[in-house]
């Protein structure tokens, strides 16, 4: 049923990060097969629920399904999916884990139940694909090697467990899923044999074309070299995107060196000055049309090779969209019980979770925040792109989705997070001249709050629950969107 799955570890190229050329058209870029990932580390299990004792003979159409506990192999992400990505899970996840360092059992902690708000949208390829399965938020517990789950179906009026004969209150082929992200990857500039790490696991090598946002740039040839091959699309020696591609890059905006593990952050000046140098060199960026540029200084963000990701995991290829108009901010719903140095490792289990158990193309969202503040790139295909993500149902298009990492309903945010939120959207947000105190318009995609094709309006930096009926991004993170307007809008220089 889910040859999806098998285990993998993860390197990758770093995205291009160009500033916006002439912003692509919206493509779909085709799946790749997916390869065996028996050679490195990270895995999957994947592992049925069956009736809980009492029910077993009612099999499928059992309101109640789980499993005893039971010895695994070490995993440190957990979830639960199902086979139809279109019927909701109305009940109860609860999960316990033993911790592989002491042996110990945890409490019972409830799982989100997620309920396709998080997905891509209806009618896309991504959302029609037939990989695609319905899915619970993950839950982050750390390094484990023992579980047990139980999942209960809704009470109905009157207290009783609603049945109907021939079909299951729950959604059939549930699975849990049991996430090992592999060892962090190694240091920055490791290299073996001449070759960069990330290259060797992929089986590249010198002079061997290698896949970028940008386009196909060439293992082992000089740094320079590299950055001008990773030009915008369809850019030719001695054309207006190429002499703008060249600007850009004296003034260190366009591309971090292949394989790097972070972007680095530029000041304020620094990112207006080279805003400026790209559009005079002929970059068609809109919607300017005076001196100044209203963009925040762009802020340090660790790329998909600093957290690890295996890029043969995702689909090959990139998706993007005709702008961004707006941020819609999520919470993980993974839990708090994280440290910022595991970071890295909570990212590859989502990143896992979200392709190899719920289908998707690549990691549903386009940035990452912990709460220490670090930005993390999310969805590979350029960061300063309008890379389409699957995080909003219904409103993917011209959006960027932000991750703050941990569950916020009750528990308050941290300020450094709140603040790596204003930093991110004031430059991105910049980039398409949009004011994070606005409003604009953006039309539905379908979801349980707004018909498709209906133009909506919504405030450029909204929480989850503005464009989908959810929770997220938990009561208190969404009741702290406010400040993060102000400070974005006063970031930008408004």
């Amino acid at each position: 049923m889910r040859g999806f799955l098998a285990s993998s570890v993860g390197v990758s190229c770093a995205a291009a990060l160009a500033l916006p050329l002439a912003l692509p058209t919206p493509a779909q870029a085709g799946p790749s097969a997916v390869t065996s990932e028996s050679a490195v580390p990270g895995s999957t299990q994947s592992l049925p629920l069956v009736p809980l004792t009492g029910e077993r003979a009612l099999g499928s159409t059992a309101s109640g399904q789980g499993l005893t506990r039971q010895d695994v192999r070490p995993f440190s992400l957990l979830g639960v999916i199902w086979d139809d990505p279109n019927r909701e899970l109305h009940g109860r996840v609860q999960v316990r884990a033993r911790a592989a360092r002491t042996g110990h059992w945890s409490g019972w902690q409830n799982v989100e139940t997620h309920n396709h708000e998080h997905a891509a949208d209806p009618d896309t390829a991504e959302g029609a694909s037939r990989r695609v399965h319905g899915s619970t938020a993950p839950l982050w517990v750390g390094d484990s090697d023992g579980v047990e789950v139980r999942v209960d179906a809704q009470q109905a009026a009157g207290g009783e467990r609603a049945r109907v004969p021939g079909r299951s209150p729950l959604p059939r082929g549930l699975h849990l899923e049991l996430v090992d992200p592999g060892a962090d990857p190694p240091r920055a500039g490791a290299q073996t044999g001449g070759t960069h790490w990330w290259a060797r696991a992929r089986g590249v090598r010198a002079g061997m074309p290698v896949h970028t946002p940008a386009g196909d740039v060439t293992a082992g040839a000089p740094a320079q070299a590299q950055r001008s091959a990773a030009g915008a699309p369809g850019a030719t020696a001695g054309s207006p995107e190429r002499a703008a591609e060249s600007a850009a890059s004296a003034a260190n905006v366009d591309l971090a060196p292949l394989g790097a593990t972070e972007i680095p952050a530029l000041s304020h000046r620094e990112t207006e000055r080279a805003f400026l140098a790209a559009r005079r060199s002929g970059q068609r960026v809109k919607p300017y049309t005076g001196a100044k540029p209203y963009i925040g200084a762009r802020p340090r963000i660790i790329t998909r090779r600093g957290w690890g990701a295996n890029e043969r995991l995702r689909e090959r290829g990139f998706v993007y969209t005709k702008k961004v108009k707006a941020a819609f901010v999520h919470h993980t719903a993974s839990g708090n019980n994280y440290r910022c140095s595991q970071v890295p490792s909570v990212i590859r289990s989502i990143y896992r979770y979200h392709v190899v158990s719920s289908g998707w193309r690549d990691i549903g969202y386009n940035f990452l925040v912990d709460k220490c503040g670090n930005i993390y790139e999310g969805r590979a295909g350029g960061v300063a792109k309008p890379v389409m993500g699957a995080h909003t149902r219904g409103f993917n298009t011209n959006s960027m989705g932000i991750a703050v990492l941990g569950s916020f309903s009750d528990t308050k945010p941290s300020g450094a997070a709140l603040k790596a939120i204003a930093r991110l959207t004031a430059w991105k947000l910049g980039l398409y001249g949009a004011n994070p105190r606005g409003r604009t318009y953006l039309k539905s995609g379908g979801g349980n709050l707004y018909r498709k094709g209906k133009n909506v309006r919504l405030n450029v930096i909204s929480g989850h629950r503005d464009g989908f009926a959810t929770e997220c991004p938990g009561r208190l993170l969404y009741g702290k969107l406010g400040s993060a307007r102000k400070a974005a809008a006063r970031y930008q220089g408004r």
